[in-house]
């Protein structure tokens, strides 16, 4: 925990524009200080977080590693500050970068086509978007909102559910006229299980038999894939069967690009999908809160 009299930001700030200015003393100049001043400040900076950074053995100033690091840190910093003041000032009207992450078949067939939509309503935000299945550390990769599938974790974040969906083992008509069907769960032993190449929440495929009694295959094959939407994609051209949300493969069902398989055996076991964030209440960005309202009121996941 800092002690209340030390003033980090006033440290970022001075410390950002001698870098920017390119020596202490035109810095000192711009900042209204002396020089002297100044070189104490960076000096009491780097005693603090016990790294050098700034090297002071020539005449132009340069960066250690750990300067340019805390450089970079440091201007997002200002910046975030910088909106966070522009949103109080205007009563906490919507604006500023909005920063979001989400699992790859979400964000190809649910978020983007909503996009401009939302920045239609809110023509003073701006998103940055990332695409991922893996999970994320919110804090660290500095995101607004992460919307992620499957049961959530322990975790201080805090989640809105927007929807959920049972899951469907599916295969194209092509990889079925040439490796056969199968018919129950023991059948897919002959079959390509494509996988994923992270940690699951369960390792292998549920299935029920005749009496209701759980079966779980593990999942073998030849193929693994970063993200649903490469599974699914591999599917459709007759790499091999997959198992995916419902939703994400109901459009290539109907159009005969894929068939669902094992109907019967389905437990339906549901994935749900939830965006989730850091803070809560009056704390939230307007930002934030406006592209949370956003997705409740218009993702549908069936």
């Amino acid at each position: 925990m800092a002690r209340p009299d030390i003033n980090r930001s006033g440290e970022i700030e001075v410390f950002v524009r001698v870098v920017e200015a390119g020596s202490f003393s035109a810095a000192a100049r711009a900042l209204r200080m002396t020089p002297s001043a100044v070189s104490k400040l960076i000096a009491r900076l780097e005693a603090r977080l016990g790294a050098r950074l700034v090297s002071r053995s020539t005449r132009k100033l340069q960066l250690t590693p750990e300067g340019t690091a805390f450089y970079d840190s440091g201007l997002r910093i200002l910046a975030d500050m910088a909106a966070a003041e522009r949103e109080a000032a205007v009563g906490a009207a919507p604006r500023g970068r909005l920063r979001v992450n989400s699992y790859v078949p979400f964000g190809v067939h649910r978020l983007i086509p909503l996009l401009p939509r939302f920045l239609e309503r809110y023509p003073e935000i701006s998103v940055d978007l990332v695409l991922t299945d893996s999970v994320i550390d919110l804090m660290q990769e500095r995101a607004d909102v992460a919307i992620r599938a499957g049961p959530l974790g322990e975790s201080r974040l805090v989640a809105r559910k927007l929807g959920q969906s049972r899951m469907a083992v599916v295969a194209a008509p092509s990889y079925l006229k040439t490796h056969g069907t199968p018919r129950i769960p023991a059948d897919l032993d002959k079959h390509n299980r494509m996988a994923f190449g992270f940690v699951r929440h369960v390792d292998g495929w549920q299935f029920v038999d005749a009496a209701g009694n759980a079966i779980m295959v593990p999942i073998t094959g030849n193929t693994l894939v970063s993200d649903g939407e490469s599974m699914r994609l591999m599917a459709v051209g007759g790499a091999g069967i997959a198992r995916l949300a419902h939703w994400h493969v109901a459009d290539d069902i109907a159009a005969g690009r894929l068939t669902a398989l094992l109907e019967d055996f389905n437990p339906g076991d549901e994935e749900p999908t939830h965006a989730v964030y850091v803070g809560q209440g009056r704390h939230l960005p307007a930002r934030v809160r406006a592209f949370l309202d956003f997705l409740v009121e218009n993702v549908r996941m069936a």
